[in-house]
């Protein structure tokens, strides 16, 4: 397991004021778009204060950060200096450390901000009869209704209404509708903080403006409206990952059947043309079935409903509903009913349409696996890999799913190849990985060459495997590559040739081939004797006198 090396308060002090001190604005925004894409990828800590992963970008970059000395660090990028790509890795480290990205993101104005004022404002400012009002609101909504309940939330946040919609907006609401502290049972009190919480993010979404000037399904959220939500779509993730005890409280059914109503509404009206970025409302529409309902029910009569509930919301909404958002919903509901055949199709339609998240389509991994139901689940690994199209997706999670199927189900690996090997070049790392998992050594190689790959693009430590189990793959690989080489014709491939001639030898003598590397050498040599410059490296490189 790897360690995680824990950051305590005044290490996280000193990160926030490096950030502020050597990244412009600019940089940390872009830094926080990189990591919300998912872009860091093999992130590694492997002893204090000190990190590695990399990026995605228009390239792989390789990224290195020592916290203790901060100018040291660096990446493999064009930019001279603190970029984007080490912002995004500071801001994923900072989530691994279950700490505020925003405020990483936010660094110099979280140093700018007074610590009073920043104290102040998470208690907005009232009056007498504003307590009153919080008083009498406070004792109503235990008997409420949904629609009562964000009647109340509109008052509790009315002295809001008019301020910037940023993170500070968010916990001032959310302050201010705690002050209304009301005894609600177990169950209401999930939903009422539910409610709370999807009220805040509607609002941020959704800025007052008038009606004739307000988007069909959305608009452009700024820099720190995004974060706001990323933050609260956080806590309503982890909220509704908490168990909602109706089987004890089953009079809080119509509660829920009412937030379903309401979320239904907003997942099929919100905008999907944010291609890298989850849809928040269809998020909480499905972790709504997942969580809630779902493990609350045992029959089909309410998927039925439901999904006669989605066709009808559609066709009254008309052109304003998203067709992505009403078929991948629909699909849901088959997939629960346990019809996956109808499942798919649904699925395979919204696919062809940009504007389903990878996410939604891996959601309905994550119940089955958890059921265990392993042969059912290999059918979904293989219906939704050829969907998950995003070049931007870490693939690791789905590579997770299927090692797993296979090692319950043995039978299933060819699938899994064949699977893999059709998603190609998305699949690339996952299916490279795996390959080299299973021990597929000629198959790892046949793709490398087939790819054009050189072994110049990739670390030793990344071909130790098969110097040990397969070395003699590696001979044509390596022959290839030096072939290129050569053909450059300029000192710096020359040197490389020689480096890769080096690990050739070292190869043929593992092999006890050492006559046929010495014949290897003689032919090459006399082949390529008016070569001046690469005579001189192989004299320099001690292969030949």
């Amino acid at each position: 397991m790897q360690p995680n090396y824990a950051l305590d308060d005044a290490e996280w002090d000193k990160l926030i004021s490096d950030a502020a001190y050597y990244f412009d604005d600019l940089t940390l925004k872009r830094g926080f778009q990189y990591y919300k894409q998912n872009r860091v990828q093999t992130f590694s800590i492997s002893e204090p204060r000190k990190m590695r992963a990399m990026v995605e970008g228009r390239e792989n970059y390789g990224v290195y950060i020592n916290l203790d000395n901060f100018p040291g660090s660096y990446c493999d990028c064009p930019v001279d200096g603190p970029c984007k790509h080490i912002a995004a890795v500071l801001m994923y480290y900072a989530d691994a450390q279950k700490r505020s990205v925003a405020s990483l993101a936010n660094a110099k104005a979280v140093i700018s901000r007074p610590k009073a004022a920043a104290a102040s404002a998470a208690v907005p400012a009232g009056t007498g009869s504003r307590s009153a009002l919080v008083k009498k609101l406070g004792g109503l909504i235990p008997g409420g209704t949904v629609a009562q309940w964000r009647e109340y939330l509109q008052l509790l946040t009315a002295p809001l209404a008019h301020t910037v919609r940023n993170p500070q907006y968010a916990d001032r609401a959310l302050a201010a509708i705690a002050e209304a502290r009301p005894e609600l049972s177990p169950a209401a009190g999930l939903l009422f903080k539910l409610h709370a919480h999807l009220f805040i993010l509607e609002n941020l979404l959704k800025p007052a403006m008038p009606a004739a000037a307000a988007p069909v399904l959305g608009y452009s959220l700024g820099y720190y409206t995004a974060v706001a939500v990323s933050e609260l779509q956080a806590a309503v993730t982890r909220l509704m990952n908490t168990t909602l005890p109706l089987a004890e409280e089953p009079g809080e059914w119509q509660r829920v059947m009412d937030t379903l109503s309401y979320l239904r509404q907003e997942m099929l009206t919100e905008a999907r043309d944010r291609s890298r970025d989850q849809p928040y409302f269809s998020a909480c529409y499905e972790l709504l079935w997942r969580k809630w309902i779902a493990p609350n029910t045992d029959g089909a009569v309410l998927y039925s409903e439901e999904l006669d509930a989605l066709r009808q919301a559609g066709q009254e909404l008309g052109a304003a509903h998203s067709p992505q958002s009403l078929l991948l919903a629909e699909s849901r509901m088959y997939y629960l009913l346990s019809d996956d055949r109808a499942a798919w199709e649904l699925l395979r339609k919204t696919a062809q349409r940009s504007g389903i998240y990878p996410d939604e389509l891996m959601s309905f991994l994550v119940p089955l696996a958890e059921a265990g139901h392993w042969s059912r689940l290999t059918s979904w690994l293989a219906e939704i890999g050829p969907l998950l199209t995003s070049r931007l997706y870490n693939l690791s999670d789905y590579a997770g799913y299927w090692k797993e199927a296979v090692r319950r189900l043995p039978e299933t690996e060819p699938l899994m190849w064949d699977t893999l090997s059709g998603m190609l070049p998305i699949s690339r790392e996952i299916y490279e990985d795996l390959l080299l998992d299973y021990g597929k050594w000629q198959d790892w190689m046949d793709y490398q060459l087939s790819s054009g790959k050189a072994p110049s693009d990739f670390r030793v430590s990344d071909l130790q495997p098969l110097e040990k189990n397969a070395p003699e793959l590696l001979l044509p690989f390596y022959h290839q590559a030096v072939e290129r080489f050569v053909v450059e014709k300029n000192r710096h491939s020359y040197k490389a040739a020689v480096k890769l001639m080096k690990r050739l030898a070292k190869l043929y003598k593992k092999l006890k081939r050492e006559e046929r590397w010495e014949e290897f050498l003689e032919v090459f040599t006399s082949r390529n004797s008016r070569l001046r410059a690469l005579q001189e490296e192989l004299r320099k490189g001690k292969l030949i006198p």
